[in-house]
Formats: C-alpha cells, sequence, structure tokens
C-alpha cells in the first residue's frame, strides 16, 4: 500500500475540485467502502485523499474521467494531444508530481531520514515524509506485497536505536498491553503485524491525522493516525506516536527510539482517523 506525497494530494486535490459534486460524492463512497459520510465536497476530497491507497489508484478510478484529467493537466501547462487516452494522462500526471521534490527532509538509501538544512523548522513537513517512508516499508513486508513485488525492502532493527521502547495496547472486546525493549524485539513485533497478522496500516496524512512537537533536548515526536485493513476489510483504527532523535555515529540519521501504539478494533462511521493527543501529552509519553 502506497502512501502519496505531499505534491501529490496537493494535486489530487486540485484535480478532484474539477469533479461534479455528485461525482465526488459518489467517489467519497467508493473509496471509504461508506464508513465516511461527506456532507460537502470539500470534505469528500479530504477523505477521498486519505483512504486512497496511492495517487495513481485514484486516477485510474472510474469517476475520475478522462477529460477531467485533460483539464487538470492544460491548467498546470502541461499541454498534450486531445487525443490522448487515459492511461497515457495518468502516466503524465504521475511524471508531473514525482518531478518535484520536497527539500525539507528526505530517505537515505539505507531507508533512513535524513535531514537537510530548513528540518527542524518545518516539523509537519518532516513528519510527514518520515510517515510516508515508514508506512510504504512496514506495509511492503506483507506476504501480498512479497508476492506482487519478488522483493522485500530493507526492514530491520538498524531504524531503530539499540534500547528503542515500543508500547501497544489493544483495544477490543478487553484491552490488552504489552511492552518490548530493544531495536531487535521492537522490530519484529512491528514486522509481525502485517507478515504474520496480514495487517496493512493506512495513515491519515492529512489535517488531523498528524501531529508533530519537539523537545529543546533534540526529541521529535510525531503521531499519526489511520485506518487498518486485512486485504479488502477494514478492521479498525490505529493512533501510533514515534519518538525520533538523529545519530550523529550514522550520518545525523533519524532513528526510532520509541513507539506507542494503540490499536481499536472499531471505526466509528462518518469520522476520519485523527490524533488525540495535545501537544503536551505527545511529550510527556517520551520524556516523563
Amino acid at each position: 500500500m502506497a502512501v502519496m506525497s505531499k505534491k501529490e494530494s496537493d494535486g489530487c486535490r486540485k484535480l478532484l475540485k474539477l469533479l461534479s459534486e455528485d461525482d465526488l460524492l459518489a467517489l467519497n463512497d467508493t473509496v471509504t467502502n461508506r464508513l465516511i459520510t461527506a456532507a460537502s465536497s470539500s470534505e469528500a476530497i479530504e477523505a477521498i485523499i486519505a483512504y486512497s491507497q496511492s495517487a495513481e489508484e485514484l486516477l485510474k478510478r472510474k469517476k475520475v474521467h478522462r477529460d477531467v484529467i485533460f483539464k487538470y493537466l492544460a491548467a498546470e501547462k502541461v499541454h498534450l494531444n486531445p487525443n490522448s487516452d487515459k492511461h497515457h494522462l495518468v502516466k503524465t500526471t504521475l511524471e508531473l508530481w514525482t518531478s518535484v521534490s520536497e527539500n525539507t527532509v528526505k530517505v537515505s538509501k539505507t531507508g533512513s531520514i535524513e535531514q537537510n538544512r530548513d528540518g527542524l523548522g518545518q516539523l509537519e513537513a518532516l513528519g510527514k515524509q518520515f510517515c510516508q517512508w515508514f508506512f510504504q516499508l512496514l506495509n511492503s513486508q506483507s506476504p501480498q506485497a512479497a508476492q506482487q513485488c519478488g522483493t522485500i525492502q530493507d526492514w530491520g532493527p538498524q531504524h531503530f536505536w539499540s534500547d528503542a521502547r515500543m508500547l501497544l495496547l489493544s483495544q477490543a472486546q478487553v484491552q490488552q498491553k504489552d511492552e518490548f525493549l530493544g531495536a531487535e524485539l521492537v522490530s519484529q513485533r512491528l514486522l509481525a503485524l502485517v507478515w504474520e497478522e496480514g495487517l496493512l496500516f493506512c495513515p491519515n496524512l492529512e489535517q488531523t491525522g498528524l501531529k508533530c512537537v519537539s523537545s529543546p533536548h533534540g526529541l521529535v515526536v510525531v503521531a499519526v493516525a489511520g485506518t487498518i485493513h486485512r486485504e479488502n476489510d477494514c478492521l479498525g483504527v490505529f493512533e501510533q506516536v514515534f519518538g525520533l532523535i538523529r545519530a550523529p555515529q550514522d550520518d545525523n540519521r533519524w532513528k526510532i527510539k520509541a513507539v506507542h501504539l494503540k490499536v481499536k478494533g472499531h471505526i466509528v462511521k462518518g469520522t476520519l482517523p485523527a490524533v488525540t493527543y495535545d501537544s503536551e501529552e505527545l511529550l510527556q509519553l517520551f520524556t516523563k
């Protein structure tokens, strides 16, 4: 399951505004499996972006007509043959969105987050980029992804501090609390969620689904909410908080120091998953 970049989500937002309200509401029902009831076109657009697995998947939807994509590209000063088929228009749009890179943070060849000069001044951009990298990597460990791609991306304890800590809270009929200490155990438990339990995590990186704060001592806290899926079924929601610290001995890359994961086995119909912590509570999770 892929996650949209900022350029892709901004582009999708512009493109979706070209759809009629009826098409938007119908598309919202399809993408969210009728879990989200949109009261307006703007609400439908945000839900569609939050619940789409990728920009490509969204562009290929039947309600996103060829003429709409053509109009969007024309508005972006991309001029094509009016007889171009939808496949070519989708390919051109995706190339347009990937041609512009985000300069705030980047992912290194080893998968760790690297800091550019303006990094900590733009926490939200850093947090969003981190979540895009993390959930793409984690979801790629699923058996389905391995079958489709033939390879598994580089998951492992190298992305965590050696003394990393994870708290896992599961809330279904009863509440269960488990704690894992050390990079190896934390890495293995997260891997088991997708490899053994077959879960896929779809983060809501728009509006209330993402929150980032930092401490004076270099800790960056990234909180994200989203939905949990198994194949075509939505099983519930999650709220995950990461504590990130740069590793001077490892080219100053960001590594995961702590993880706090809450999983709920149900979803409130009509609402997007949202972060429930305020900024002070987020810092207290890892600085007590």
